[in-house]
């Protein structure tokens, strides 16, 4: 029955992003980032419904007048160049071709939606659909996994959607992880005490879920969190008090084999997955000291005749770092463009902060780009164990983190050097009217 509600659902939809094309980013995103479709039995489950979303959101761009803003920003620039430079890492891979493919195909289609969602970013009412619709589609498995964990009393693991990017429990955690300040940015910002109550509760069953998913990765991630939420809060002094005491409660909830667990982080190298984990990660980077230009492509790490050219004796394997992952299969300039993305990602937010703090009719742009803040360390924290270094997602949050800044300079009438230039101060109240009208 669900299979054929969702066939049913999506032939509802699929025809209106031919005449609203941001319609199929966000069918897109809820499609990619939640896979309701992995969730179902039947001939549903298996059909093609993201080439059919990017077909008929293209055919909408080409034949719709919504308005679109074919530019790239820092943010999307680096992103082309990453696109060109893991197709040139991927014609020199080590590994099989076909594998190498899949993944490169997978990767270059996500990318190039990416893209797609940053020209179709361009107001307020598009900017939160889609922040909803990224919330909305983890909150899911946030209360299911909080859900879950409270009624088991902590003592089973928490997993992800299978043959997805957060399927494994690791990941799973850290999709939360990144997801939280999001829901809290929408708490802040929504106008109904029902809803805001409702997203705290939301808040609450993530914490038991990312808890219960038994990642220890992902705790030395919500410590991260919790401090830079209280770092960015206003109240200060209540969060002072509320954050810790909520997070020590469910710690404190959580069974003995959870504490047992956790408690290896103090000594990882005693461990057998802390153990694998040095080792993958210095098979990586001597990939990628030995070449420098290309690394070994996809797949590389996970062969181990490929993994013993570099190390002999070595095991080939996820290599369970997303820093480890893009030396390892491209190289030292892949990585760095990689890593670009992050920083103009968070200079945009830095500017965006710093221009719009204080005008009125843009303080949620402030508050948003707080949040994004946080979930950026969140995922830089987390995603230092695991295998999440091409997770469109979080990359769509830089994207919105951009989007968010060109608003913001469209608000003030800046001109296109406004990232590398804040706002002069006098010109704010000149153009208040402007910012409350876009608002």
């Amino acid at each position: 029955m669900r299979s054929i509600a969702f066939f049913v659902e999506m032939l509802v939809l699929l025809p209106i992003a031919t005449i609203r094309p941001f319609a199929g980013v966000l069918l897109w995103s809820w499609v990619s980032f939640m896979s309701p479709h992995k969730l179902l039995w039947g001939p549903a489950s298996s059909l093609p419904w993201a080439m059919a979303i990017i077909v008929v959101t293209l055919i909408g761009c080409l034949s719709a007048r919504e308005p679109k803003s074919f530019s790239l920003n820092p943010v999307t620039g680096c992103v082309v160049l990453f696109m060109i430079c893991i197709t040139m890492t991927s014609l020199t891979a080590m590994a099989p071709a076909s594998e190498v493919y899949q993944k490169w195909n997978i990767i270059i289609k996500s990318m190039s939606v990416l893209l797609l969602t940053s020209w179709l970013l361009t107001t307020k009412e598009r900017i939160h659909a889609l922040v909803w619709v990224m919330v909305l589609c983890l909150a899911y498995f946030g209360m299911k996994g909080g859900g879950f964990t409270i009624m088991h009393g902590g003592s089973n693991r928490v997993e992800g959607p299978p043959d997805t990017m957060i399927g494994d429990n690791n990941a799973l955690a850290a999709g939360l992880l990144i997801t939280i300040p999001l829901m809290n940015y929408l708490r802040m910002h929504s106008e109904h005490r029902i809803i805001r109550l409702g997203f705290a509760t939301v808040m609450v069953l993530t914490l038991f879920s990312v808890v219960g998913s038994y990642s220890r990765g992902a705790l030395l991630g919500l410590f991260a969190v919790t401090v830079f939420l209280w770092f960015k809060s206003k109240a200060k002094v209540v969060s002072a008090m509320v954050l810790p005491l909520l997070v020590g409660s469910i710690i404190a909830f959580m069974p003995a084999d959870w504490m047992a667990r956790m408690q290896t982080l103090t000594d990882a190298e005693s461990t057998s997955s802390g153990e694998t984990r040095m080792a993958i990660w210095n098979v990586a980077w001597q990939m990628a000291v030995h070449r420098p230009l290309t690394g070994t492509g996809f797949m590389g790490p996970y062969y181990d005749e490929i993994a013993r050219q570099f190390v002999p004796g070595a095991v080939g394997r996820a290599v369970h770092s997303i820093w480890f992952e893009v030396l390892g299969e491209h190289g030292f300039v892949t990585f760095f463009i990689w890593v670009a993305i992050t920083v103009f990602g968070v200079i945009a937010t830095r500017r965006t902060i710093k221009a719009a703090n204080g005008v009125p009719g843009l303080e949620w742009c402030v508050d948003l780009s707080k949040m994004i803040q946080v979930s950026i360390i969140g995922y830089l924290v987390a995603g230092s164990f695991l295998s999440l270094s091409y997770w469109d997602f979080y990359f769509t949050i830089l994207v919105v983190a951009a989007a968010t800044h060109q608003y913001v300079r469209q608000a003030l009438g800046e001109t296109d050097t406004a990232l590398r230039r804040p706002v002069a101060a006098g010109s704010r109240t000149a153009v208040v009217s402007i910012a409350r009208r876009q608002a």
